[in-house]
């Protein structure tokens, strides 16, 4: 009876290289810059909550340069204790500054015209056009390639963000058509800054904290234009725009920075779609809102979608590459 020696190649189809090893400890690091990133969803779901305890009485403009200055000043107060130096981060090229502060005022003062211009259900369903152009636009990148699934995930989010935004009952009129526009450039702009800010992976986070003073400085000259001064009232509005300046527009765009970066995009903009489904939980959670059946059918799509293009496309690449491990033993 004959005895079964191993080939070679099977045998060395067992080892772990140095080129796995890499891959694998980049796929680690490719993980955990989503999780990072993945916080800023979180963050932004806070949005709501915050503005409605803020009184949302508060010009937009005036609200940009406060919430900005306090995102500004966290990372200075970060730098100075923990570095690196504020004044070293400040020496940026020119195009890091230009996508940066394009990237965050152009979206806000896009947005806030759109909303002037046009009705608020219509503008922020157009706005939030921009993860499912992330997903789309993410695979013009130098070594990335988009999967099928991703773009099913994504339109399955998007339906569900509508649902949960439009409530059924919105209709597009084209006597807004300029506040239209508005709002679809808020989704090129942020979507374009998300992708754009790969070509520029080696300008660190830490730099965003200027470009939120940029803005921060942007928004005040507009606010002093256009707008009256409003102020907080009590504890709980200031508190809030407080945390409006540490949360979300302030530690969120900082691990957005660092999830775009350096994380996996196309899952980051299927991600972002959970916002405004944290943001409308959380509503109802604090009595502001009602639950309701669009509710429950927008959760269902939007976690349907990350889970499709989260979960399904690695488990299809795990199974193709356990089919071909066992067709080479063979």
């Amino acid at each position: 009876m004959s005895r079964h020696v191993p080939t070679p190649h099977a045998k060395t189809m067992h080892l772990k290289t140095p080129h796995t090893r890499l891959q694998q400890g980049d796929t680690r690091h490719q993980r955990r810059a989503t999780a990072i990133g993945a916080i800023s969803v979180f963050l932004w779901g806070l949005l709501a909550l915050f503005t409605q305890l803020s009184g949302n009485q508060i010009p937009p403009f005036q609200m940009l340069a406060m919430t900005f200055g306090i995102a500004w000043l966290l990372m200075m107060l970060k730098g100075c204790l923990y570095g690196p130096s504020p004044l070293r981060v400040l020496r940026q090229p020119g195009r890091a500054w230009l996508l940066g502060v394009g990237g965050l005022f152009g979206f806000h003062f896009c947005y806030f015209q759109a909303m002037a211009l046009a009705p608020a259900v219509e503008v922020g369903l157009l706005a939030y056009l921009w993860p499912l152009l992330i997903v789309l636009f993410s695979a013009l990148l130098p070594g990335q390639r988009l999967h099928s699934l991703h773009v099913a995930g994504a339109v399955a989010a998007l339906v569900g963000c509508w649902l949960l935004l439009g409530k059924g009952d919105t209709g597009f009129d084209m006597q807004y058509w300029p506040g239209y526009l508005l709002a679809l450039c808020c989704a090129l702009i942020w979507s374009g800054y998300s992708v754009a800010s790969r070509l520029v992976a080696r300008v660190p986070t830490d730099a965003v904290g200027w470009f939120c003073g940029a803005t921060a400085l942007l928004g005040l000259v507009c606010h002093l234009l256009w707008e009256s001064p409003v102020w907080p009232e009590n504890l709980t509005q200031w508190s809030a725009v407080v945390g409006l300046g540490l949360g979300p527009v302030g530690i969120a765009f900082f691990t957005w920075d660092h999830g775009v970066k350096h994380g996996d995009l196309r899952l980051l903009g299927v991600l972002a779609y959970g916002a405004p489904l944290i943001s409308t939980l959380l509503l109802v959670l604090s009595g502001f809102a009602e639950p309701s059946l669009s509710l429950l059918l927008a959760s269902l799509l939007i976690v349907g979608g990350a889970l499709v293009a989260g979960v399904v496309p690695g488990w299809l690449q795990r199974r193709g590459s356990d089919w071909r491990f066992k067709q080479g033993q063979k």
